[in-house]
Order: structure tokens, then C-alpha cells, then sequence
């Protein structure tokens, strides 16, 4: 399979530090999650959701600081995605911000349910509208598949009943979200790469 040439000449801009923004964005989120799980002596990945992990006394500075400052970071991508589509970089920064509210809000809060929605489906939308834009290339075509497997988890997860929790499909939007920042949208680190050995 070949990567066809980006429809939008301005696809890959000459911007080093805001394309490395987003993924030491989504890295710091990532491993502030994982430490979080790796310290707390009763999450469970069946039963619980990841939130759980930012009120516990224990593991609340890893997980609400990680998507504090990750989402933070992750806004330093937006310049990057602008070049190529002013749309997908408005609705990635609403994610940004979303994400970094999840962390200022913990699910003790009444502000945490909008913004873990608004992160969750706002994820889906930034991989659908730049999967569709770039349809005619295969890292369009992969995003395009990451945003309905990360809409397609939470009925799956609920269907399999292996339990109560919604951790896992927490964690796929969060890898897909990671997956796309990193090596297939327009300003992607990886995508130059992945698209060489392709061809």
C-alpha cells in the first residue's frame, strides 16, 4: 500500500518544535496514567474507570498532573495542524483543552463529566475529519479506522461484560488519539517515515 501525496500542499510544515508538541503531549498523558495505575493498590481494569485513578490520594498528583500538563502541550501542536487543516486544529485544540480539564477536574467535581465527554467524542471527531480529508492516503485511511474503533469500543466493551468499568475503552480513544498525533496526522513526527517504507 502507498501513501499518495497529501492533497494539501502544505501538509508537512517546516514547524520542529510544535510537531514534537503533540506527541511529548500525548507521551506525558500516557505515562502520567501509567504511573497512576502502577501505584494504585485497587484499580482494576474491569471494574473501574480511569478517573478513578484522580481522587484516590495516592495516585491523583501522576494522573490529574499528567493530563493537566499533557494537554497543555498538546496545544503546541495546533500550530502544526493549522497548516494543513484549520478545521482538524480547532477541534484537536477543543480536545486539548478537554483533556487538560479532565485533569483540573477530578470525577468528584461537576465539572468532569463535560469535559471527559467533550475529550472522548471530540477525539473521534479530530480523527473523522482528518481521515476524511485525507482519504485518498493511507494514513487518512487509518485514521478514519481509528476513529470508529474508538467510537466502537464503549458498545463492544458493554456488550462483552467483563465488567463494570469503562477503562478500556477510556484507554483506546486515549492510544488511538496518541497513535494519530504521533505518526499519522499531516504534522506527524513518524508519518514522513511510515509513508517511505510504504513505497
Amino acid at each position: 500500500m502507498t501513501d499518495e501525496t497529501d492533497p494539501d500542499p502544505r501538509a508537512r510544515p517546516d514547524r520542529p518544535l510544535a510537531r514534537l508538541a503533540g506527541p511529548l503531549g500525548a507521551v506525558v498523558a500516557l505515562a502520567g496514567i501509567a504511573v497512576a495505575v502502577a501505584l494504585s493498590p485497587s484499580f482494576s481494569w474491569t471494574a473501574s474507570a480511569l478517573s478513578d485513578l484522580g481522587v484516590d490520594p495516592r495516585t491523583s498528583l501522576p494522573f490529574n498532573g499528567g493530563l493537566l500538563v499533557g494537554g497543555c502541550l498538546a496545544l503546541g501542536y495546533v500550530p502544526a495542524l493549522r497548516d494543513a487543516s484549520r478545521t482538524v486544529a480547532a477541534t484537536y485544540a477543543l480536545c486539548a483543552v478537554a483533556m487538560a480539564g479532565v485533569g483540573a477536574f477530578p470525577s468528584d467535581q461537576p465539572l468532569h463529566y463535560p469535559a471527559a465527554v467533550s475529550f472522548f467524542v471530540l477525539l473521534a471527531a479530530t480523527l473523522a475529519l482528518d481521515g476524511a480529508r485525507r482519504r485518498t492516503t493511507a494514513t487518512g485511511r487509518v485514521s478514519l479506522l481509528l476513529a470508529v474503533v474508538s467510537v466502537a469500543a464503549w458498545p463492544l466493551w458493554g456488550l462483552s461484560g467483563l465488567g463494570p468499568g469503562i477503562a478500556v475503552p477510556e484507554l483506546v480513544g486515549a492510544l488511538s488519539l496518541a497513535a494519530w498525533v504521533v505518526a499519522l496526522a499531516p504534522p506527524a513526527p513518524l508519518r514522513p517515515r511510515l509513508s517511505r517504507r510504504r513505497r
